[in-house]
């Protein structure tokens, strides 16, 4: 447990300021019309097979698309949609849709799968070996920008679990330092629903 908090803490101060550059909102909008079929007009889906855009942290969204572009992150979803895209293109889109009003969702109001969900994301559990999640994702929610870190408040909960489940199983493996795979592998079916559903109405 404690490396793995170390690990966090070596990473929430490196990662992301060395490549952060600014987008403009402008020029993302514009690129971002080919994104609406999947993450919605205001950058909020309505399917949980893709994941809302609107209010995401630009560092975090700015990195995925450029390891989509790259290879290191497989989405077959996007194949081609952001070949072409400069890694300006790529903090422009990335631009556009952080200024975008973040979805407000409703978790399902089940005792037991909110205070579940409530333990794991604000103390984690030791038992596992698992840390909070406000460590990296904050309070609300709302991710830290300077770290990269995503946001997770009013993610579709089958996008965030397809997401968990990706990492468990190593599919995806664009996180620094395999933190994220590390802490989904050791989350039970229940555990990751129990997330899922507390952060779609967090904020």
């Amino acid at each position: 447990m404690r490396q793995l908090l170390a690990s966090l803490a070596i990473t929430l101060s490196t990662l992301g300021i060395a490549h952060a550059q600014e987008g403009d909102p402008s020029a993302g909008e514009e690129l971002a019309q080919g994104c609406v079929a999947c993450h919605g007009e205001n950058g909020i889906s309505s399917s949980g097979d893709f994941p809302s855009l609107a209010g995401q942290k630009a560092s975090y969204l700015a990195k995925q698309i450029l390891d989509i572009r790259d290879g290191e992150r497989e989405v077959p979803q996007m194949a081609g949609q952001v070949d072409d895209y400069s890694e300006q293109d790529a903090w422009d889109v990335a631009a556009y849709y952080a200024d975008m009003e973040p979805n407000v969702g409703e978790a399902k109001d089940e005792a037991e799968l909110l205070a579940r969900g409530r333990e794991l994301y604000r103390a984690g559990d030791a038992s596992k070996g698992l840390p909070a999640c406000t460590a990296c994702h904050g309070p609300t929610g709302a991710g830290i920008e300077s770290a990269g870190y995503p946001a997770l408040s009013g993610q579709q909960p089958a996008y965030t679990i397809a997401t968990l489940e990706a990492f468990a199983s190593g599919e995806r493996s664009n996180d620094d330092n395999g933190v994220m795979r590390d802490i989904a592998s050791k989350m039970s079916d229940e555990d990751r629903e129990a997330i899922a559903n507390y952060v779609f109405g967090l904020h």
